[in-house]
């Protein structure tokens, strides 16, 4: 575990490129989340902008930041636990990563729940700062035989001060979100994570666009923040949409057009 040097570090460092424009909308509900509940789930299809969001929020958090990108190959529970042990003994360097390592050695995965435990056990270590977990596309390793037994051990034990965000594509297996019937757990949906005529608009803005440009992207795009984003983003989209909406508007009856030249 001390020998990282075979690690892809990029998938423990948190992306560096900063969004065209925040949501504080979002950003607060994520803030008021932290010490309102252990963990947020935050669920929704390929470019609904949850990767943009979280990365956003973990630039402003006010406290360290443990990221990992999860992906296919980390379905194994050492490999898992061992990027996750790296993550957080960049911010702790009390965790003693040696330590999770034996016991990831010598577990079987169908008892994860144990490892689990050894993970709170080091995060309970007294440390100066809370912390905030970000697991990015846990929905890559769901059918892991041990991602139920630990999650679900994990995440009701969490210290007081340990906060874990996680991004994925589909909702866990049941076990997990039930836990937000406990209040435990909060989630997010797809749904909020859609535009508003607000966010639009001062997306657009930031391209020299105007309102109608937004309101007619949103219309388009249903708010799906990666749709949204390339359409302000690419020229002549805006223009085109503005254009198609103007000959699409039905022409007055030819009738009506006589009766306001003669009032006129």
């Amino acid at each position: 575990m001390n020998k990282d040097e075979d690690l892809i570090h990029e998938k423990i460092a948190v992306p560096s490129e900063a969004p065209r424009t925040s949501r504080p909308r979002l950003l607060n509900l994520l803030a008021e989340d932290l010490t309102a509940y252990n963990a947020t789930v935050i669920h929704g299809r390929a470019g609904t902008g949850k990767t943009t969001l979280v990365a956003d929020f973990a630039r402003r958090a006010t406290r360290p930041v443990c990221w990992y990108k999860v992906d296919a190959s980390d379905g194994e529970l050492s490999v898992f636990c061992r990027y996750l042990a790296a993550t957080l003994s960049l911010q702790r360097s009390s965790i003693d990563s040696g330590r999770l390592q034996q016991i990831t050695d010598t577990v079987e995965s169908d008892r994860a729940e144990l490892l689990a435990e050894a993970f709170v056990f080091e995060l309970g270590e007294p440390a100066s700062d809370p912390l905030l977990v970000i697991i990015e596309d846990l929905h890559l390793v769901y059918d892991a035989d041990w991602v139920v037994p630990f999650f679900h051990r994990l995440l009701p034990l969490l210290p007081a001060d340990v906060h874990v965000i996680i991004t994925c594509r589909s909702l866990p297996p049941a076990p997990l979100w039930r836990l937000r019937s406990k209040q435990m757990l909060r989630v997010m949906e797809e749904s909020e994570l859609t535009f508003t005529l607000e966010e639009a608009e001062r997306l657009f803005e930031t391209y020299g666009l105007s309102k109608e440009h937004a309101r007619l992207a949103l219309r388009e795009t249903s708010g799906r923040a990666y749709a949204i984003a390339n359409f302000a983003a690419t020229p002549g989209l805006a223009g085109r949409a503005v254009a198609d909406n103007f000959l699409a508007a039905k022409p007055r009856p030819l009738n009506q057009l006589a009766a306001i030249s003669r009032l006129d």
